[in-house]
């Protein structure tokens, strides 16, 4: 009973950690479905092209080529290099050690396992890089107010996470005697194996199997701490690319409500006083725009939660650059700590949310932020994963404008003279062309 002690200890861990992981998806799920519901269900094939574009290719990460390449090399390495997961969690299980070596030979085992070593030591240099472009060339995006306390550690804890699971990989298999005397898949391990020279058989032994232990425990933690970081968009992005809006940059979604009534004003059959047909239900919605998180869309939460915090979004948006309040990247991380918020309240009322005084509107995003706004969509086309903080942005404004009629002196003037002179200026239709005699 005592051999197995170990694999049972294995198999308590591998079932909390991943039973953890999918408790906090299923709350993930829940804070996402608050949202009201929209229709993303059209054009499959265009969506499924640009997941496989934008989520797996990573198209849009290399419109900035040092970033985008270095970004390239630890997603795809991270990828890969956890497939050995599988080896580990069937040894871990069972008590064997590298099962899969014998099963495939040391020819196609050692080149999977040397093209693995090889990734981890890309992963490594670009990591360390991506730390020193962060810490040390201090780069103006990850340095602005709201990358202050938790958002900038966040960005150096997934970093350290990432060297310390590729350093225990490759010591792991430095100090594995059996593997290194194989000589088949050490392509990098053989130049760390002559650090521990100085150690006996028994000794390597303790430091593979400790290696072996934290790198499991690493990953299983890494994958928990991905609910609470801006890296739960490894996750995200690819349902989130797949359910974007497909509609041209610019083109505004319009209540149903307000459309008909606009197109009953304008039908000169149309009787104002019509009751509506038997049977027949009134569409006008509760709200006009959004005043809080769960008066936004499902998609919307959705990407605030992918945000990745990158802030390509803010260090091209004009009103930013000009020294406005505004930064769409601040957007969509206020509106995931409101989310969260609301979410917390509803775990811990039984599922039902109280009231708390708070919205999203005023207690996270100022007024000041939405109006800076030139509705430019830089944000959106800049962002890697497809989030559009201009739409949650618009649905705030419609609800300042239609529900509060807040909006700023200047267009409150401009809607008025559209009103009435039909053009933005104060000049009636009949002096329009006066300019033209002076």
């Amino acid at each position: 009973m005592e051999n197995y002690l170990p694999n049972i200890f294995f198999a308590i861990l591998l079932v909390a950690g991943i039973g953890y992981f999918v408790m906090n998806v299923k709350k993930l799920i829940r804070n996402i479905k608050l949202g009201k519901d929209i229709d993303r269900n059209d054009r499959k094939p265009e969506r499924w092209k640009n997941m496989a574009k934008i989520a797996l290719g990573q198209y849009k990460m290399v419109t900035r080529p040092l970033s985008g390449f270095l970004h390239v090399i630890v997603y795809v390495g991270f990828i890969l290099i956890n497939i050995e997961l599988l080896e580990i969690v069937i040894d871990g299980l069972f008590g064997t050690h590298r099962i899969f070596q014998p099963i495939l030979g040391n020819a196609i085992y050692g080149f999977l396992i040397g093209t693995f070593e090889v990734l981890a030591f890309l992963v490594l240099a670009a990591v360390i890089v991506f730390w020193l472009r962060r810490n040390v060339e201090k780069i103006k995006r990850f340095w602005s107010k709201e990358m202050q306390g938790w958002p900038k550690n966040d960005g150096n804890i997934i970093l350290y996470f990432e060297i310390v699971l590729m350093s225990l990989f490759l010591i792991m298999n430095a100090t594995d005697v059996p593997f290194q005397q194989a000589g088949a898949g050490n392509i990098i391990s053989q130049f760390v194996a002559p650090w521990f020279n100085s150690f006996s058989t028994e000794e390597l032994h303790t430091i593979e199997k400790t290696a072996w232990w934290l790198h499991i425990v690493g990953i299983l933690i890494f994958l928990n701490y991905l609910y609470y970081s801006k890296h739960l968009h490894i996750l995200l992005a690819f349902p989130n690319t797949y359910f974007a809006n497909l509609k041209p940059k610019g083109q505004f979604t319009n209540v149903d409500a307000v459309t008909k009534e606009v197109q009953m004003m304008m039908d000169p059959n149309a009787d104002p006083y019509a009751m509506p047909e038997e049977g027949a239900e009134e569409e006008e919605p509760e709200k006009f725009g959004a005043s809080d998180a769960t008066d936004l869309n499902w998609v919307q939460l959705m990407n605030a939660y992918t945000c990745t915090e990158c802030g390509r979004c803010t260090s091209s948006c004009p009103a930013n650059l000009t020294g406005k309040e505004l930064s769409p990247r601040a957007i969509m991380m206020k509106t995931r700590d409101r989310v969260e918020e609301i979410g917390k309240n509803i775990d811990a009322n039984g599922g039902t949310f109280v009231p708390d005084g708070k919205q999203l509107l005023d207690d996270y995003i100022t007024r000041e932020e939405l109006w800076a706004c030139t509705s430019c969509n830089a944000c959106v086309q800049e962002c890697p994963i497809g989030i559009d903080p201009l739409s949650i942005i618009m649905e705030m404004r419609r609800y300042l404008v239609m529900e509060e009629s807040a909006a700023p002196q200047e267009l409150n003037m401009m809607m008025t003279n559209i009103e009435n002179n039909g053009a933005p200026w104060q000049y009636s239709q009949m002096d329009r062309l006066n300019w033209k005699d002076e």
